[in-house]
């Protein structure tokens, strides 16, 4: 399968601020990339780049085999844009603002009007097509912002934080709606504040840390890397945690990760809870937390990094 978007050494600064830092991607036509990274990573100065909004310092990327910089018009061609937040206008309605942005690329009042209609219907919003855009709630109104981005029919989709403050189930129909989409040939650039979202959606994932790539391949791929399963100790009193961590120093080999009260190390060995379990009791210690869990994503970036991605921390 041929890449659809190639990006090679990317580096980008503001003022002292080094953005990008020599970054590399490639993304198959037809699959979704996640970028995750924390605040301040990159990642969004990467699809302003690669949407054409922004010129990089240095290197070269290509959408759709065009030059990001000097086929500009050809990349705007191809690619749908969904930012952070939803940019309808709020005193349009859902129809009114579909057909004024077909309209705006082009296509006859029919046309427009067809298309709009179209897309109402494929992303469940026919019932209140009448209504102003104000008056949706917010799942309702990332739907029209995604079905505002497809209006030209573009072949590649770049999802900045897609599901910002939407509530579960509306997070669980975005979802459904992009992977429809990508069945459908479409390639998406997902960036994500939500690393179970990236679990759920990408096919590969880059990992981005202060302008850098730090680590990428698939979700399997990534969490192999820090072991199948993981046991999560969280202590009850910070003075607890030198003598948690000597315990599970000796009875794995390994010094876990700390991070505030929790503890984390790798457990390949079934008999390890139990033997963990024996040895607090053995020294009276009490824990609030003993859990045998599978690798997570943050996992990995806890294992890159030395540190978890917060929500808070996650917005870029």
């Amino acid at each position: 399968m041929s890449d659809a978007i190639q990006a090679r050494g990317l580096v980008k600064a503001f003022g002292v601020t080094r953005a990008l830092d020599g970054v590399d991607l490639d993304v198959r036509s037809g699959s979704i990339l996640g970028l995750l990274g924390p605040n301040g990573a990159g990642k969004t100065t990467i699809v302003r780049i690669l949407a054409t909004l922004l010129r990089p310092d240095a290197g070269h990327a290509t959408v759709g085999g065009y030059d990001v910089e000097k086929q500009p018009h050809q990349v705007r061609q191809l690619v749908g844009l969904t930012g952070q937040y939803a940019s309808v206008d709020d005193k349009l309605t859902g129809r009114e603002n579909l057909v004024l942005i077909a309209r705006l690329l082009g296509q006859s009042r029919v046309e427009a009007r067809l298309r709009a209609n179209a897309l109402l219907a494929e992303f469940g919003l026919t019932d209140a097509a009448g209504r102003a855009a104000k008056d949706y709630s917010g799942g309702m109104r990332r739907r029209l912002d995604l079905a505002a981005s497809l209006v030209g029919r573009p072949s590649m989709l770049f999802l900045d934080e897609p599901t910002t403050g939407l509530d579960p189930r509306a997070r669980l129909e975005l979802w459904s709606l992009i992977r429809r989409l990508v069945s459908q040939g479409t390639t998406v650039l997902l960036t994500t504040q939500y690393l179970d979202e990236a679990d759920n959606l990408a096919d590969a994932i880059v990992v981005i840390d202060r302008g850098q790539v730090i680590a990428a391949g698939t979700p399997e791929q990534l969490k192999a890397r820090v072991g199948a399963r993981s046991l999560v100790v969280r202590a009850r009193e910070a003075s607890n945690i030198r003598a948690l961590t000597e315990i599970l120093l000796e009875l794995t080999g390994t010094r876990p990760t700390i991070d505030g009260l929790r503890l984390t190390t790798p457990a390949s060995d079934p008999a390890l809870v139990p033997a963990v379990v024996r040895r607090l009791d053995q020294t009276g210690l009490t824990v609030d937390e003993l859990m045998l869990r599978s690798a997570s994503l943050d996992d990995v970036f806890l294992s890159i990094t030395g540190r978890h991605v917060e929500p808070d921390d996650q917005a870029s």
